[in-house]
């Protein structure tokens, strides 16, 4: 029985991850997706391994990268993920998850933009109104993870997307789904998942109300004619995600994961991430990554990162992490998290 739902939920995500292929093959769409800022990576762990991280998937930043991970969390674990992104614009991510026995176990996250208010300027007055505009990202997500085996967990995170500049806004529902697999090859795991599964997104408000003139050639018509700019739907970025982890036996004071993912984007042409991990003792670890080979024209490359943790009586633990990521003409990116165990 067991094995028959395997297969079926298998051949589910493979059939829809098989038309995200359909829409990304030979097909590059850079800047026509709606809400880029899904496809920024959360955790400074997975970011630090150069966003190979969906056969990994063992902390909350998994609702980012396959909800499927959760499953094998143990107690409540919360996570507050700092990116400071590239054009003075900075990202919070908060992850919480909450295991329910054998079943698997719940989660919940909200990703939201920082950033400073603006100067609204126009033609007339372009050193500015007087006015001030704010512009807004935000991505709220209930999941749920299900250990249907020992070794096979599958994962569901819907969520709400919203964004807003000025008196326009847009928002649309999409969901993430993700399967996690331990083979029966010692130390290999295998991720799949599929993001930003949804409609498309168009921006609608009150700044697209305008005065219009039909006729600027004629003198006797009406110039304040009240019209309304329509605006195009934009589809959001989907990614599928499928990669393969492997974690050696090294004894109990040294632990080393390496991954190898294949990313298959709507609006871009595929990719492969690497990414390696070593810890000692459970206690520090290192972190090192490569994005986007075989990518061209792409600005990211190398990441960075460390991280430090230490467990107090029970389950009460902490973790610190932190990642740099090359962008090449565009600086960096670096990334701050916090994490705790309960």
């Amino acid at each position: 029985m067991k094995s028959t739902r395997f297969l079926i939920v298998a051949l589910l995500l493979c059939t829809i991850s098989a038309a995200a292929q359909e829409q990304a093959v030979n097909v590059s769409k850079r800047g026509t997706s709606a809400a880029p800022f899904l496809t920024i990576q959360q955790g400074a762990r997975a970011s630090a391994m150069g966003g190979a991280f969906v056969a990994i998937a063992s902390d909350p930043s998994a609702l980012f990268w396959n909800p499927a991970g959760i499953a094998r969390l143990e107690g409540i674990q919360v996570m507050f993920d700092h990116t400071i992104w590239i054009a003075d614009i900075n990202y919070n991510f908060l992850g919480v998850s909450f295991d329910i026995g054998d079943i698997g176990s719940v989660g919940a996250s909200v990703t939201a933009s920082a950033i400073d208010e603006m100067n609204v300027t126009t033609v007339a007055e372009p050193n500015g109104t007087g006015q001030l505009f704010r512009v807004q990202d935000v991505a709220a997500s209930v999941a749920i993870a299900l250990s249907l085996t020992d070794n096979f967990s599958i994962g569901f995170n819907p969520k709400f997307i919203s964004q807003s500049i000025w008196e326009t806004n847009a928002s649309a529902v999409a969901i993430d789904m993700g399967i996690l697999y331990r083979t029966p090859f010692e130390g290999f795991t295998l991720g799949m998942a599929i993001q930003n599964f949804g409609p498309k997104m168009k921006m609608t408000g009150q700044s697209n109300l305008v005065l219009y003139d039909a006729n600027l050639e004629s003198t006797g018509n009406n110039g304040r004619i009240p019209a309304n700019l329509e605006t195009d739907e934009w589809a959001l970025p989907l990614y599928f995600r499928v990669g393969v982890a492997y974690t050696p036996v090294l004894g109990e004071m040294h632990k080393l994961n390496l991954e190898v993912d294949a990313v298959v984007p709507s609006d871009n042409y595929q990719s492969v991430n690497v990414g390696a991990e070593y810890v000692f003792n459970d206690l520090f670890a290192i972190r090192a990554g490569y994005k986007s080979l075989f990518l061209e024209e792409s600005e990211e490359s190398f990441t960075l990162g460390a991280g430090i943790q230490h467990r107090f009586v029970g389950n009460l633990g902490i973790k610190v992490d932190y990642a740099y990521q090359d962008f090449g003409r565009l600086a960096n990116a670096q990334k701050f998290t916090v994490g705790m165990t309960f």
